[in-house]
């Protein structure tokens, strides 16, 4: 037993120094055949951006990573002790490189088999923010290690800590601790706080994760972090320790501030997914961003949203056949174009109208009973709790009527609706299975792009076009590596599309969207407004001509009340919008595809049947009307081919020379009136509009017999002829 004990041990003592001989020739052939140099002036250059242009090949304002550069010396000592103590301890003592923090680390990430832990000091965090990819590579930590100590011998600790302090990323796109404490605190990072600079500290750790606004009590958490570890490091007193502790280190974002470079920010964003590195890299790699961004409709958006307002807002603009990301604005104290928000009502045109067209369930005219129900205990309501009897998929999307849309999500199915989204890109968590999703009612929800984008689908004849912001990027030797392939996915039918454009235009004449009514173009538009215990959290307003789609979202992120409903503000703001950029040019209107046609329908049958009809031929004008419907959904026919005229059985009074004539009619006939009299016939009257009862009243010619018949008539209106009946039978009466 002894033995075999003794054998294991050897052969892992024998392993393991194999492993560090391994590890170590692997490091040094690394370390002197690394060919990375270190730069004094990309740590020294205040001036590092992303370089984009707009659709015009002009330059964008540039986003500077840098940030505000302030000296060392105007930061509170408070306040370079935070990212001391909770970043590195040692840094003024050390050469660059903390060894028994590296040693630890390395062991962890064998036992773990991958790089879970970096120990990297803040000499080496500036090296990796300004030479290095964020890859995480045994060559690459080889790399940061030479360069780190390389820029030891050219730079004070001094300046390598102010240069950090200047550099380091604090979320939000702020770079440098002078922008991160204007964003935050609304103030220079001179006067900074001992709560505001633990915070500071806590958050470059990982931005997302304890971000102040999105993620407050995690921040704050990381923030008790680092007043612990100040407390240990004997920087604050134990009173300081707890005051600071137990109270919330509170915000002061300016709002104003956050409205500019929306657009570019957003490109940036798409780059680092483009190009699978992040923001700091494609600075430093010298990568230019060409985008689509529109100058004259940038200006119009931002100039469009409200600033006084105290809610958040984001506006976007598409093209409408291109899917080309024109214009982004935003009034938020956190970036918005991937936050995800619920859609409330403005997902039921892409969600429930449209599929229900193109699977040829309904049609703009088809009835629905608008009335209390429940579906598996589901008991939809409609906004004020009013229900609207009959009425047509028209009216109901319009008027945003929720019972409608429910019924009609059923009739659909909840997972083939689904598809037809899930196909312009939008998610839904596995528990969205219910049918208040007809009502936007979504686990996660979905981003104002993402949803403006299902609009473009409507105005692009049913076709898909993934919105971008980038049309290509290329490389610091001028070699184009990317390039937006703008490919089309055919989504719904073109007559889908068509007919539910015609149905959102009746929003904008007479529905929820009314406030666009009097512009002198032809828009489609839907309004949305979501809500939590009866208070309004979200408001929506999507628009769209034949040439742009725009979308508008004003609400509060931490689900706060809002008195803004679809209607009123963003309808206000995109009206803005589309006055602007239409001053001069007006859109043309929707071309009507080959597969609409026109039909008359029977309205005798709507209203008292609530069936959709086509109009037979010998159907009375006033009982017709003008619809438009997809070929592949048109409405049957109430036959009456074989029709025959019949006269009609008359039955007659007489009272003080007045003649009273009466007869059943049929209402697609219309009835002459003649008279006898001396055996010379003349016609009196016609009777057209009855409802199955005619009547004739007439003086008659007094001491004579006066002889009384009718002619029954129906027009054929496929042809225009009249048909007639023959007389009907004769009343005769005597007028004394």
């Amino acid at each position: 037993m002894k033995k075999t004990v003794g054998k294991i041990f050897k052969y892992t003592l024998l392993a393991g120094i194999c492993i560090v001989f391994f590890i170590t020739v692997t490091f040094f052939i690394l370390y002197f055949s690394a060919s990375t140099k270190f730069d004094a002036e990309k740590i020294t250059n205040s001036n590092l951006a992303v370089s984009l242009y707009d659709s015009q090949k002009r330059p964008l304002q540039n986003i500077y990573l840098h940030g505000d550069y302030v000296e060392l010396e105007c930061i509170p000592e408070i306040t370079k002790s935070c990212f001391l103590s909770i970043e590195d301890k040692n840094f003024y003592t050390h050469n660059g490189l903390n060894f028994k923090r590296m040693i630890s680390a390395t062991l962890t990430n064998i036992k773990n088999f991958g790089f879970v832990e970096g120990a990297s000091t803040i000499s080496q965090q500036l090296i990796k923010n300004t030479h290095l990819t964020n890859e995480k590579t045994l060559k690459r930590k080889i790399n940061e290690i030479k360069l780190t100590l390389a820029m030891e011998k050219v730079l004070t600790k001094d300046e390598i800590f102010e240069a950090y302090l200047n550099i380091i990323y604090f979320g939000d796109n702020c770079y440098g601790i002078q922008n991160a404490s204007k964003h935050y605190f609304s103030k220079p990072a001179s006067k900074l706080n001992l709560g505001e600079s633990a915070m500071l500290a806590g958050i470059i750790k990982s931005p997302n994760k304890y971000h102040p606004v999105k993620n407050y009590q995690t921040c704050l958490n990381r923030r008790n972090l680092v007043l612990n570890e100040l407390y240990e490091d004997k920087k604050i007193s134990y009173d300081e320790y707890i005051n600071v502790k137990k109270e919330n280190t509170p915000l002061n974002i300016n709002l104003q501030n956050k409205r500019s470079n929306a657009y570019e920010k957003s490109a940036i964003k798409e780059a680092e997914q483009i190009l699978k590195m992040p923001e700091k890299q494609i600075a430093i790699g010298g990568y230019r961003i060409y985008t689509y961004s529109n100058r004259e409709k940038q200006s119009a958006l931002e100039n469009s949203i409200d600033n006084q307002m105290q809610e958040n807002c984001a506006m976007i603009s598409i093209g409408a056949k291109t899917g080309q990301i024109e214009a982004y604005a935003e009034k938020s104290n956190i970036s918005l174009i991937n936050v995800k928000r619920q859609p409330a009502s403005a997902i039921k045109p892409v969600l429930v109208y449209a599929p229900a067209i193109n699977e040829n369930i309904i049609s703009p005219s088809t009835q629905i009973l608008d009335e209390n129900i429940s579906i598996n205990g589901y008991e939809p309501k409609n906004i004020g709790e009013k229900e609207h009897g009959f009425v047509d998929a028209t009216y109901a999307l319009a008027q945003s009527l929720n019972i409608p849309a429910v019924k009609i999500l059923s009739y659909v199915g909840i997972q083939k609706a689904k598809r037809y989204v899930e196909a312009q890109d939008i998610e839904f968590d596995k528990s969205d299975n219910s049918l208040a999703l007809a009502l936007g009612g979504m686990t996660y929800g979905t981003t104002l792009m993402q949803l403006t984008n299902c609009y473009q689908t409507l105005a692009n004849n049913g076709k898909f076009i993934s919105a971008k912001f980038i049309e290509y990027i290329v490389d610091s030797n001028g070699k184009v590596i990317y390039k937006n392939s703008q490919n089309e996915k055919r989504i719904f039918r073109d007559d889908t599309a068509y007919l539910t454009t015609h149905m959102l235009h009746s929003s904008t004449t007479s529905g929820t969207s009314k406030r666009l009514s009097d512009l002198d173009f032809y828009v489609a538009s839907k309004t949305g407004t979501s809500s939590i215990s009866k208070q309004n959290i979200d408001a929506y307003n999507l628009s769209y001509t034949s040439e742009d789609v725009v979308g508008c979202w004003i609400g509060n992120l931490d689900n706060s009340a809002t008195n803004i409903v679809g209607g009123g503000k963003p309808t206000a703001f995109v009206k803005s919008y589309l006055k602007s950029i239409y001053s001069e040019n007006t859109p043309a209107n929707f071309a009507m595809p080959s597969s609409i046609i026109e039909i008359d329908i029977d309205l005798k049958s709507l209203q008292n049947e609530h069936i959709v009809c086509k109009a037979n031929n010998f159907l009375p004008e006033r009982y017709r009307q003008k619809a438009i419907f997809s070929r592949f959904n048109q409405p049957k026919s109430n036959e009456m081919a074989q029709i025959t005229i019949m006269p009609p059985k008359l039955s007659a009074k007489a009272n003080n020379g007045v003649a009273e004539i009466t007869f059943n009619a049929e209402y697609y006939c219309a009835y002459d009136l003649y008279v006898i009299i001396d055996g010379q016939e003349k016609y009196l009257k016609s009777l057209t509009n009855n409802n199955g009862y005619g009547k004739f009243i007439c003086e008659m010619e007094p001491n004579k017999i006066n002889s009384f018949y009718v002619i029954a008539k129906a027009k054929d209106y496929s042809s225009g002829e009249i048909y007639q009946s023959t007389k009907s039978n004769t009343v005769e009466l005597l007028c004394n």
